[in-house]
């Protein structure tokens, strides 16, 4: 196992190639966090 090996990230990263465990940058979306309105009370 290692650079030599098409089933190993290392091995995909040298090869060149995508799959399971090496998938492309927009394969995964990423859903933006909800954003915390905080009520200020002035009392």
């Amino acid at each position: 196992m290692g650079k030599g090996d098409k089933k190993t990230r290392r091995g995909k990263i040298i090869m060149g190639s995508y799959g399971r465990l090496r998938p492309k940058r927009g394969a995964f979306k990423i859903k933006p966090k909800p954003v915390k309105t905080e009520t200020v009370n002035n009392s």
